[in-house]
């Protein structure tokens, strides 16, 4: 647990690498079994992860940023796996909220699964679909308008940090009307939205406003994201005014990728996910843990 290595492990305690991993792996099985079956998991979220190249996993969060179960692919068929894996018939009709990124087979399995659940699209990942859109009409423009040259940070960072300089050299920018500059007005519109609270007709309304006036801009990069948005909108509408997104679940993949970089990589979807649980699935490892609660 300290070091967050089997290989460091293994040379502190005169193991073998494959007796760290093992002692992990019925760790992990002691702790799955003992896990609750009948906790109430109202709202989940489901993210993938890069485990090795082009090999992917996909896994189950709760709310507070525990990981429920992991398993390799992001397939539809995937996803279900993980969602039965991770929880039964019971706990998947106490699912309220599912909060994903816009990856179809993740929303088709929750609605063959969980179909009274609603589905949110995390409106930082759209955030990040319009940062991509707003560079990409940067890179265009800047062909043509040397002013631009240079100056990607400046439309990716939040104004509210700029120095003195950038904030002279953005508003020259702003006042010059380039496309670029209002591309970045309608991301931060948007995230205008996302910051106010609002019930599910008012954010109906303004996403409806928003969305218009980004099309009304004519702008392609811009134009192919609300495109994107249209096959989504539910989702987003629902993660706007529920105030529903992928926190935790982020911060708890940034702690995955310290195991990852730790141990140099996971060639083996299972071994990662025996690593994933180990540390994360807030599991009991061991029986001593279950006599120390009952006496407790």
């Amino acid at each position: 647990m300290e070091t967050k290595s089997q290989t460091a492990t293994a040379r502190l305690l005169l193991l073998t690498f494959d007796q760290v991993h093992h002692v992990m792996e019925r760790a992990v099985e002691f702790g799955l079994v003992h896990r609750s079956k009948t906790k109430s998991h109202n709202h989940i979220h489901i993210d993938e992860k890069s485990v090795h190249g082009r090999d992917f996993a996909s896994i189950l969060y709760d709310d507070d940023g525990t990981v429920l179960e992991v398993v390799g692919g992001r397939k539809k068929a995937d996803a279900k796996a993980l969602i039965n894996k991770a929880l039964n018939p019971i706990q998947q009709a106490n699912v309220l909220t599912a909060s994903i990124d816009m990856w179809d087979p993740f929303r088709d399995a929750i609605r063959e699964l969980m179909p009274y659940a609603a589905i949110c699209h995390d409106p930082f990942h759209v955030v990040k679909h319009l940062n991509g859109a707003v560079d990409n009409v940067r890179r265009r423009e800047v062909k043509t308008q040397q002013e631009l040259k240079r100056k990607r940070y400046l439309f990716l960072k939040d104004t509210a940090g700029f120095t003195d300089k950038q904030q002279m050299e953005f508003d020259a920018i702003v006042k010059a009307n380039y496309e670029t500059s209002r591309a970045w007005r309608i991301k931060e519109d948007f995230r205008d939205i996302i910051k106010g609270r609002h019930d599910k007709a008012e954010v109906n309304v303004l996403y409806s406003m928003w969305r218009q006036r980004a099309l009304d801009a004519k702008i392609p990069e811009i134009t192919k994201v609300i495109e994107m948005l249209d096959r989504h909108r539910k989702g987003v509408v629902n993660a706007l005014y529920m105030r529903r997104n992928n926190g935790k679940a982020e911060r708890m993949n940034g702690s995955i990728q310290e195991i990852q970089t730790v141990g140099r990589g996971y060639r083996d979807v299972e071994r990662f996910r025996i690593a994933v649980l180990f540390f994360y699935g807030g599991l009991t490892l061991h029986k001593d843990y279950l006599v120390l609660n009952s006496l407790s």
